[in-house]
């Protein structure tokens, strides 16, 4: 056989299957900054024969549900973004919601994404054909099949509300922060916020001034640190424009800060007392009452939780017309909000801010492998993937944002881009062996760095800083954040390792015909 330049032939795929809908090379879920970045990241590698598959009308992920009063970012500005495509036109150092999600449609059209999206397409169900080595995906815009699958939902989709009783027979208004019903008007209104998260942190100072009263229901105290947001000058984006060097010199500074920060939280859990002193510095700033400070201090170490950034979180509730209950909600009586300790609150909208579903994706129920059980299944006792992106048992099926990827103090943008550097040779490999083929962790490769990365985790400040966080699954174990620099993972993601991975392939008779069954050979074999 000839040798194949590499990308020669990438874009040009079987366009349609009988029975099976239209064929592409490489089937992305999700439009967020994962989905739009792979996109991106297909085209500069000569594949243009993929599609981006959005369960909603239009692009931007997280950026696009979360839309509630307040809504920004906790990450500066120029570090939340795609290193591929900076943004000198940043009008604040922490950029709101509205401006992350113009960026993402920015980014969507500068590089010619829309022909390869497919909105309302929410994916159903996703089966591997060990037969025909591809993925038979079924969607809500039809039926694909595809020879790659790249899951880009992300972690922070699908909302989680908890169940309490009587909740369905409240008179008012319900819904969660990340689907805010913008027709309801809360102005006079008595509402209840349930939660202290990122989001309800945001909100909570974003509606004070037009509520009637505020209630706040929180089980747990997020430690708060100031954000130090503030306009970014006409002349500082001029330089930007004009020099992009600085722009590019902003970030790596603010890059290296946070990779100086990440053994404190990895390494010397201790270490992070300066961080709750000042913490407390800023809390005493605003909060005078002893006894409101009292409920407000956390028990664990700072850095077990994330840690919020807000300069308006602890004068809103500072305020007359706000008051905090020190327990979560137990039950619903009518518009009565009851706590666990008791406490009963009128209520006339109730908005949750209690998190997502992380250790738990609801897209796992809806990805079939090679054994015929879902990923769900695959993952009851914990999740784990290959560099956080191959599941033993599910060929050719990557995921961005997958478990252990996610930080504590940087921009999970970082994590992304080496994520696709690694979908990138994934890829490529896949080009050099030729063929019908296919890649499939081995388990045996998927223990030993699921082991590596757990053990790695037991020091760290998220597993011994004495708090129960979203970044724990129902057994207790991390799953969730990488227990390193950003620098380390990318590292690790540079290039596919063809050891840890079966090449299987499908026979040819000498007839030509192809034979149902895959085979699988050594990796040794595959590069000969």
């Amino acid at each position: 056989m000839a040798e194949r330049k590499h990308g020669q032939g990438r874009g040009q795929g079987r366009k349609e299957r009988p029975g099976n809908g239209e064929h592409v090379r490489v089937a992305v879920i999700g439009s967020g900054f994962g989905g739009l970045g792979a996109a991106v990241r297909l085209r500069r590698e000569g594949i243009t024969d993929f599609v981006v598959l959005e369960r909603a009308d239009s692009v931007g992920g997280t950026w696009r549900d979360n839309s509630y009063p307040g809504c920004a970012c906790d990450v500066p500005s120029h570090l939340y973004s795609f290193s591929f495509h900076p943004h000198p036109d940043w009008p604040r150092t922490f950029s709101g919601q509205e401006h992350i999600r113009a960026y993402l449609e920015h980014v969507a059209d500068t590089f010619g994404l829309r022909p390869h999206i497919r909105l309302n397409a929410e994916v159903q169900m996703t089966r591997w054909n060990a037969e025909e080595l591809h993925w038979e995906l079924e969607t809500a815009a039809g039926r694909f099949t595809a020879d790659v699958v790249v899951s880009a939902t992300g972690p922070l989709s699908d909302p989680k509300m908890p169940q309490i009783p009587g909740l369905e027979q409240f008179p008012g208004k319900v819904f969660h922060s990340a689907r805010w019903e913008h027709d309801c008007d809360v102005r006079g209104k008595r509402v209840a916020v349930i939660g202290t998260g990122a989001s309800a942190i945001q909100i909570v100072p974003a509606i004070a001034p037009e509520v009637g009263r505020l209630t706040l229901f929180q089980r747990t105290p997020p430690w708060v640190m100031p954000r130090t947001d503030r306009a970014i000058s006409r002349l500082e984006r001029w330089l930007h424009r004009q020099l992009p060097v600085t722009q590019v010199a902003r970030r790596g500074l603010l890059w290296g800060i946070r990779e100086l920060q990440v053994g404190a939280f990895t390494k010397h859990p201790n270490r992070l007392g300066l961080i709750e002193s000042l913490a407390k510095a800023n809390m005493a700033r605003s909060i005078k009452d002893p006894a409101l400070r009292a409920k407000l201090t956390p028990s664990y170490r700072i850095g077990c939780k994330r840690i919020l950034l807000s300069s308006e979180y602890y004068p809103a509730l500072a305020r007359p017309d706000v008051d905090l209950v020190a327990s979560g909600l137990a039950e619903v009586r009518g518009s009565t909000l009851v706590a666990a300790d008791g406490t009963e609150t009128e209520a006339d909208v109730i908005i949750f801010g209690t998190g997502f579903h992380v250790t738990d994706m609801p897209i796992a129920d809806r990805v079939v492998g090679a054994a015929g059980t879902t990923l769900a299944e695959e993952w009851k006792d914990g999740m784990q993937a290959l560099r956080g992106a191959s599941a033993a048992g599910f060929p050719n099926w990557m995921t961005i944002i997958g478990p252990n990827t996610g930080l504590g103090n940087s921009s999970m943008i970082l994590m992304i881009e080496s994520q696709l550097n690694y979908m990138a040779d994934y890829l490529r490999q896949l080009d050099l062996l030729g063929g019908r083929v296919a890649l499939a962790a081995r388990p045996s490769a998927v223990g030993a760095w699921n082991r590596r990365v757990q053990d790695r985790m037991k020091r760290t400040v998220w597993n011994t800083g004495g708090c129960t966080s979203w970044y724990l699954d129902a057994s207790g174990r991390n799953t969730t954040v990488w227990p390193g620099t950003t620098g380390e993972f990318r590292r690790e993601t540079r290039q596919v390792d063809l050891t840890e991975y079966e090449v299987i392939r499908l026979r040819e008779r000498p007839t030509g015909s192809v034979v149902a069954q895959p085979t699988a050979e050594r990796a040794e074999e595959a590069r000969a």
